[in-house]
């Protein structure tokens, strides 16, 4: 089995599917940072460098072609068109998928799905992806390329990651996952040595934070947030948050930032990536801005990595 991934980003979906046992040879993206880190972690698999509005199918079949295995598509088009965080979201749901070009990348996943025909695919997005009409739109475009799908409503922190994350994965198989142990912010960081320059551990750095705000840092308390701002629905969300160390994370996205458990500074790029599951030796390449994006935005491996297991068992 193999398996082509779509908006690739930093490699989350591709790291957890090949620590599962179903080997990535082809992917797709186009942000230059990303892009560098995908390439630096998984030199072997083809990397198109392109919009994937402007990917023609066979260019994917001339890669895949000599495998002669069934085919897996997986990805995750961008989520900003959908999330309730957006405060640009349009107010009509259809509009989010058919107007904003950010969603209709959506289309162009389901576009190329369509053309390869895979045994199985799999497109994760955060669950307002199906608000309003849109559930019946996703199971129509489907249907014109001839799948019917599954909304398969998974939480990561039940499967090996040590952060809170509900998303949608649809796929034209139902997945259904068995609960693993829980892993807490502090089971996952705790062997890390300080960050700086004595250790050998890639982005594990300090973040530099402003004397004010380290001032307004030392007063937080576990759970508590030094920013608040609202979505498009009217919630509030929240940032720089104080991790609680005995619990999971909160959901870890591109714009997160959080502080410490018990020290007054923001959390790492690698210690924000051992919350999201990934290994060390995943590197993340651009500014720091751009490690905490690609870390954010990724799939979560060990959610991956469980999805990649189960659709081995099942086929």
């Amino acid at each position: 089995m193999i398996a082509i991934d779509l908006f690739s980003g930093g490699g989350g979906f591709t790291r957890g599917f090949i620590q599962g046992g179903i080997k990535v040879v082809c992917a797709v993206e186009n942000s230059p940072p990303a892009i560098r880190t995908y390439s630096e972690n998984f030199p072997d698999v083809f990397l198109f460098n392109k919009d994937v509005k402007k990917i023609h199918s066979k260019e994917i079949r001339g890669v895949i072609k000599d495998f002669g295995e069934e085919l897996v598509v997986i990805g995750g088009p961008p989520c900003e068109a959908f999330s309730e965080v957006s405060v640009d979201r349009m107010k009509d749901p259809l509009d989010r998928l058919y107007k904003d070009e950010r969603g209709r990348l959506v289309l162009e996943f389901i576009r190329i799905t369509g053309d390869l025909n895979p045994k199985v695919f799999v497109m994760e997005n955060v669950p307002a992806i199906t608000d309003g009409d849109l559930r019946s739109a996703l199971e129509y475009e489907f249907e014109r390329v001839g799948f019917n799908i599954h909304f398969n409503l998974l939480e990561a922190s039940k499967h090996g990651c040590p952060s809170r994350r509900r998303r949608i994965f649809i796929s034209n198989v139902k997945i259904q996952l068995e609960p693993s142990k829980q892993i807490t912010v502090w089971d996952a960081i705790k062997d890390l040595p300080e960050p700086g320059e004595y250790q050998d551990i890639p982005n594990h750095e300090y973040t530099p934070v402003s004397k004010k705000r380290r001032k307004k840092i030392h007063k937080l308390r576990w759970g508590q947030s030094l920013v608040r701002f609202r979505g498009s629905s009217g919630k509030t969300y929240t940032s720089w948050t104080r991790l609680h160390p005995f619990k999971p994370a909160p959901t870890v996205k591109g714009n997160s930032r959080f502080i410490h458990p018990f020290e007054d500074r923001l959390i790492t790029v690698r210690e924000q990536a051992r919350l999201m599951g990934f290994p060390d030796e995943h590197v993340f390449l651009g500014s720091r801005d751009n490690q905490y994006e690609q870390v954010g935005e990724a799939v979560p491996p060990p959610l991956a990595k469980a999805i990649a297991l189960y659709l081995r068992r099942c086929l």
